[in-house]
């Protein structure tokens, strides 16, 4: 019983001391002279007296109620359906043992099924999810979070951003307000809103990590953008496409992925930044594919540049410019070769990605003021921003057929028996067009393009809107075929004209 109430009286004690010492610490803070006492030891360290904020809000204080509630509504699940196409023939599990023994049955392959989150951007039903939560998808199931449930269709997709549009047929929609991804601040609360592992309407909360970071292992894809808000916030499978918001209820970034070895979260989670994806959404929208403006400049941080080149860079946080693109529009402003880029219209450059960020805001035409570090000294420029083509042209999806001007039909088996080829295309006929223009015929067989086989229409859909959305390093198309008379030919066509 003593050793009892003497472990008591000592944590009483403590805590008598511990708040002795916060009045003393108060009264010295609030004292308009900083004092040092005479008894300090010499050579120890002075510090300038700081002051807490006492206006700021303390995290246990804080109200997430509010923004869950008015967001979680406008928060809904995704099921997308993908059919498996199979030949329609039964493997004979002994056939590896014994050989062919003739027997086969039809077969039934169950669906893929997969799931993930979206926002209801508008009344009417437009809803902003992730690329990969839609892409290959034969049917799209959309569940409201009061259970209502609706067919929906895709209107545009970004593999760049990982950024989709899909819409549902209703009115009168619950939505999310757009924020401002710019100002959130490293600390500062958020929500992620989804429904992972099919949980519906589930609400974490975190702080922000990071901002602009770059998640990609696979720096193939260089156009790919990476300039995330990174988060702790507890985010699943099922989660992807879902909302991050901020306390006041607002739309500051899509969620995207999770680091993790397991699949599940391990205490990092990302999210495509609204500035960038309410973008992307509205080009989808509008044109039906993503108008991408470029500098033109190959880039990378200041901390990674070659030691030779290391002692003209006098800032290290913003983009430092290794190169230039062909038909470079910052090169021709007058910004050069080993320049920091530090601000874009008046924003902060921290880093490459942020420069990305920075830049995938604006559609091609527009103008911006970019200020560069150069040896030390800052300049600006008013550069007019491009598509990858050179061009200031609006780009439209849908648009191959209208360019090149030409129909094309896959070859029969009869047609390849004949040609004594295995794939191609036939060119059955032109109107005003690239293809026309470049003396390609009706009853070409387009064999290859830009070094891909060919087998169908959709074939060259792809490569061509590829390059028309500027997700390709080719500016055009060089195309190798045959006429059914045996003479092989070779055409080059330009797109960015």
């Amino acid at each position: 019983m003593k050793k009892t109430w003497k472990n008591v009286f000592g944590f009483v004690l403590i805590a008598a001391v511990s708040s002795a010492v916060a009045v003393g610490t108060n009264t010295y803070l609030m004292s308009k002279k900083q004092h040092v006492d005479s008894t300090m030891a010499e050579g120890a360290f002075v510090q300038p007296v700081r002051m807490t904020n006492f206006a700021t809000v303390a995290a246990e204080n804080t109200d997430f109620t509010v923004a869950a509630e008015a967001t979680v509504h406008a928060v809904v699940h995704i099921k997308s359906v993908a059919k498996v196409q199979t030949d329609g023939q039964y493997v004979d599990p002994f056939e590896f043992f014994f050989g062919y023994r003739g027997f086969s049955r039809p077969q039934n392959p169950q669906p893929q099924v997969g799931s993930g989150s979206g926002v209801i951007i508008s009344t009417d039903g437009y809803i902003m999810t992730n690329n990969h939560v839609i892409v290959g998808a034969d049917e799209l199931e959309v569940t409201l979070n009061d259970n209502r449930k609706y067919p929906a269709k895709v209107i545009g997709a970004d593999p760049q951003t990982d950024i989709a549009l899909i819409k549902i047929d209703e009115k009168d929609l619950p939505t999310i307000p757009f924020g401002d991804s710019e100002k959130l601040k490293v600390g500062e609360w958020v929500l992620a809103v989804g429904n992972p592992f099919n949980l519906t309407s589930t609400v974490t909360a975190g702080i922000v990590s990071a901002k602009s970071r770059a998640i990609s292992f696979d720096r193939a894809d260089i156009s790919r953008i990476q300039s995330f808000i990174q988060t702790d916030a507890a985010v699943n499978p099922g989660n992807s496409g879902g909302a991050l918001v901020n306390t006041k209820g607002e739309l500051v970034g899509i969620n995207t992925a999770i680091y993790s070895q397991t699949g599940n979260f391990a205490g990092y989670s990302f999210a495509v930044p609204i500035s960038i994806a309410g973008k992307v959404v509205a080009d989808l929208k509008q044109y039906g594919t993503v108008q991408r403006a470029v500098l033109g400049v190959m880039i990378q941080d200041p901390a990674n540049v070659e030691e030779e080149k290391k002692k003209d860079v006098k800032v290290l946080e913003g983009a430092y410019v290794a190169s230039f693109a062909e038909r470079s529009t910052a090169k021709e402003a007058g910004i050069e070769e080993g320049d920091v880029i530090i601000a874009v219209n008046d924003v902060k450059i921290k880093s490459s990605n942020a420069l990305q960020e920075q830049i995938s805001k604006y559609r091609p035409g527009d103008k911006v003021k970019v200020k560069v570090n150069r040896k030390g000294t800052e300049k600006t420029f008013t550069v007019e921003l491009r598509n990858a083509q050179g061009s200031t042209k609006v780009i439209k999806g849908g648009e191959t057929a209208e360019v090149l001007g030409a129909a094309f039909k896959e070859l029969s088996d009869s047609q390849k028996k004949q040609l004594n080829v295995s794939y191609g295309i036939e060119v059955t006929g032109l109107t005003n067009g690239k293809m026309r223009d470049a003396g390609i015929k009706k009853g070409f067989i387009i064999m290859i393009v830009n070094n891909q086989k060919v087998s169908s229409a959709d074939d060259i859909d792809k490569i061509v809107d590829k390059i028309l959305k500027g997700n390709s390093d080719e500016q055009g198309l060089f195309i190798k075929g045959f006429y059914p008379n045996g003479r092989t030919r070779y055409y080059a066509i330009d797109l960015s004209e």
